[in-house]
């Protein structure tokens, strides 16, 4: 199978470009990053289940993703992926607090640069992730996104 793509229109965030390779969703890309790679083949069909899970979750009714992953990174990037998957729906951690929890509290600015690295964000909850002192910092997706995010799992 090649990779396929398709475009979630959202009405909080913008259109959404969903990548999935041959094990399940490879990257979510926000308004302005990157485009569908030029060898994946347009299929909104195949992202079907991630597009709906995507839909539910921006409406409120999911919290949690249901879906298989496809996506590539070296063993200290997995490790803090996991870690974002336990952070729970509506709560937020710091780049610190996530550094400690894998273990690694001598590293938070690779942590943070892992977090930025998240190949599907929102599934991989990376906008949970606050500085120490509670403020925003950097989303790929944009602070605003960020906001509107958190704002959204706070309702």
């Amino acid at each position: 199978m090649t990779a396929t793509w398709t475009i979630h229109e959202s009405a909080l965030l913008g259109p959404l470009t969903l990548v999935g390779g041959q094990a399940g969703l490879s990257r979510l890309s926000f308004p302005g990053r990157e485009p569908a790679p030029s060898e994946a083949e347009y299929d909104p069909a195949a992202l079907a289940d991630a597009t709906r899970q995507l839909e539910e979750y921006l409406a409120g009714s999911r919290r949690n993703f249901e879906l298989m992953l496809d996506i590539e990174g070296t063993p200290f990037q997995r490790a803090v992926w996991d870690q974002l998957l336990r952070i729970p729906y509506g709560e937020t951690v710091s780049y610190t607090e996530l550094a400690g929890l894998i273990g690694r509290a001598d590293r938070v600015r690779a942590v943070g640069g892992a977090v930025a690295r998240t190949p599907v964000p929102i599934v991989i909850p990376c906008h949970r992730v606050v500085g120490v002192n509670g403020a925003l910092t950097g989303y790929g997706g944009g602070l605003e996104r960020k906001a509107a995010l958190l704002s959204l799992e706070q309702r």
